[in-house]
């Protein structure tokens, strides 16, 4: 029974969600009120609140991964780059799955505003503190606490720049009319080179490509 209403509550959440991209989409995002979003949806107002805190996060919906939780939930003796090149790797070989014309949608309304590229930012330093701390408490080695909150640090952001950069590439792709299996394609290229230069960085592509 707990299955199902969780189904029928990520159910409510999609459909507020679509109907907001669709209203923001159309009409641009500063011109749509929240009100608006929940009559189109067929729901009250506190119904939509009580699935997102605020209009800004219903055009954010799904920009943020969790890296963290990759990070923290892996099995045992896996690092923290492999599990994540593994969820990479797993998203890149799903895109089929993917609705471009949604996903361009949300790119284009957020592009658009200001108050969401700002919103858009904050999430994603959200995201790269979650992971640095995830990264600190995996980290095995005996060394001063500082250092290793600087160490998960530095890894945190070059890992979320990489992924922006792989994201953005997968877009840009998309927005230039590349077929949704080609760029799914390049982007599983894209996920083992970019893992690649995180873990082993720029001198051993170069050597590699230099054999």
């Amino acid at each position: 029974m707990a299955g199902l209403r969780e189904r029928k509550k990520e159910q409510t959440r999609r459909r507020i969600a679509e109907v907001a991209l669709r209203l923001f989409a159309e009409r641009g995002y500063d011109a749509v009120t929240v009100n608006e979003v929940a009559e189109a949806a067929g729901i009250a107002k506190v119904t939509l609140f009580s699935y997102f805190p605020s209009k800004e996060s219903l055009a954010l919906e799904g920009v943020k991964d969790d890296m963290a939780r990759v990070v923290a939930e892996r099995a045992p003796g896996v690092t923290p780059l492999a599990a994540l090149r593994a969820h990479y790797r797993g998203l890149a070989a799903g895109p089929a799955e993917v609705d471009v014309e949604a996903l361009m949608a949300r790119v284009r309304v957020i592009s658009s505003s200001p108050a969401l590229l700002a919103g858009l930012q904050q999430a994603y330093a959200e995201e790269r503190e979650e992971l640095a701390a995830a990264l600190a408490t995996s980290a095995a080695s005996p060394v001063p606490e500082g250092e290793v909150d600087l160490v998960a640090r530095v890894m945190a952001a070059q890992i979320t720049a990489t992924v922006t950069a792989l994201q953005e590439t997968f877009f840009f792709r998309l927005s230039c009319g590349t077929p949704l299996a080609e760029a799914g394609r390049r982007l599983a290229e894209d996920v083992e080179l970019a893992f690649d230069l995180l873990e082993r960085g720029h001198g051993h592509v170069d050597d590699k490509d230099g054999s």
